[in-house]
């Protein structure tokens, strides 16, 4: 009896480790995949644009800067666009948003590569950028990405050092398997169509269904996405009134203030032409349980960076 125990402990053993080793092969073949991607040069042509001097153009950029696209959240660029905060996510690594200012990254930039950056995630030196979400820019009408270029042009220059980025090993594992769906942008008007557009910016955080759910890799103190979709277990019986003061408030219909991670000032900022139909976009999404196995526990922090429930 003891032999054949010691037998079945000894197999065991061996497939732990045999488990142990394709793991970690497949682990490095993942990582040097992820290398080898950023270390590729994309031939892409810069897009031909003109910058404008046009006071309704800058505004629009302003508006942009500050509110649909993010780029002024204190997890992005920061306030006065010279760099955001560093922002550390466990296993995953630590993210920081670089100074775009002419005192820093942003004078390294010419017009067109600046648009190119923005819609393909290209470096002027033709490698990827890390983390920058240019699939949330990709389907912005032209007239969007030149407004943002041409703002940003006037804002006062930084002289403040871009931080690092960091990268864990998981995330260059998780990194070779995602998929981020790319959308066509309608024109900006309080329609379902251009809500879809802008929901597509949620999807990062709550999902391709919009029905949330803890971020693969995610630590475990990290606020976990709800379900925005008009499931039980989401935003049912959600009025505009309801979607409309939680972007502007920050406060949710259960009168619960949205998770730091929110930002909610940003969203705060966008015109009600933005709000509306990014309300839409979510009742006529099909219903979908939530993915969150604890939406009610005691302390649980409900959002991370664009969660709105």
């Amino acid at each position: 009896m003891k032999r054949t125990l010691k037998r079945i402990v000894k197999v065991l053993a061996v497939i732990v480790v045999v488990a142990l080793l394709g793991g970690g092969g497949w682990a490095g073949w993942q990582v040097h995949a992820f290398n080898a991607s950023m270390a590729r040069v994309y031939e892409v042509p810069v897009a031909q644009i003109s910058r404008s001097t046009d006071p309704a153009v800058l505004e629009r950029g302003k508006h942009l800067a500050e509110s649909i696209g993010a780029c002024a959240s204190k997890d992005c660029h920061g306030g006065d666009f010279g760099g955001g905060d560093p922002i550390k996510m466990g296993p995953l690594g630590t993210m920081q948003g670089p100074n775009i200012t002419a005192g820093g990254r942003g004078g390294e930039y010419s017009d067109t590569e600046l648009a190119r950056l923005l819609l393909h995630g290209i470096k002027r030196d033709g490698h990827g950028l890390q983390f920058m979400p240019a699939p949330d820019f990709a389907w912005w009408p032209d007239e969007d990405v030149v407004a943002v270029i041409s703002f940003l042009r006037t804002v006062p220059a930084v002289a403040r050092p871009s931080g690092a980025m960091q990268l864990g090993l998981l995330a260059k594992v998780l990194d070779r398997h995602d998929m981020i769906p790319i959308d066509v942008a309608p024109p900006p008007s309080p329609t379902a169509a251009y809500g879809i557009f802008l929901a597509n910016a949620c999807r990062g955080c709550h999902g391709a269904t919009l029905a949330g759910g803890r971020i693969p890799g995610a630590p475990s103190e990290m606020a976990i996405p709800l379900n925005i979709t008009p499931h039980e277990t989401g935003m049912v019986g959600w009025t505009y009134a309801d979607f409309d003061k939680l972007l502007s408030t920050g406060i949710r219909k259960n009168g619960k203030p949205l998770d730091p991670m929110m930002p909610v000032t940003e969203l705060g900022n966008s015109t009600r032409p933005s709000v509306r139909p990014s309300g839409r976009s979510c009742n006529p999404s099909p219903p979908s349980r939530s993915a969150t196995a604890e939406r009610g526990r005691s302390g649980a922090r409900h959002s991370r960076a664009r969660s709105a429930a």
